[in-house]
């Protein structure tokens, strides 16, 4: 499996991993629904099970994915300060570009 994540995103994510509530743990990135050829994700904090991957990223932040999950093969992690500030997960490897 495969993860990307941006300069912005890194510098944004790393801030919250570094706070002492979240030592020992991981950034998840997940699939809040799916339809059709594409889904919607979500990002928590949290430890990896059993039922996960753990991928290095080259940003020195592993990433928990459901193993086996395409739709989280290949995502890409961004940090928009305009228009909006915020995170935006695609997966370009399934021809997620954005949300509609």
């Amino acid at each position: 499996m495969n993860c990307k994540i941006s300069r912005n995103a890194a510098k944004e994510l790393k801030l919250e991993l570094d706070k002492p509530e979240n030592e020992g743990k991981l950034l998840r990135v997940y699939v809040t629904h799916s339809h059709g050829d594409h889904a919607h994700y979500g990002l928590g904090i949290d430890v990896p099970s059993e039922k996960d991957v753990v991928v290095s990223t080259d940003k020195e932040i592993d990433v928990i994915l459901e193993q086996g999950n395409e739709f989280l093969d290949g995502i890409r992690i961004d940090y928009f300060y305009t228009p909006e500030e915020g995170f935006v997960i695609t997966n370009p490897a399934k021809g997620n570009h954005g949300d509609h």
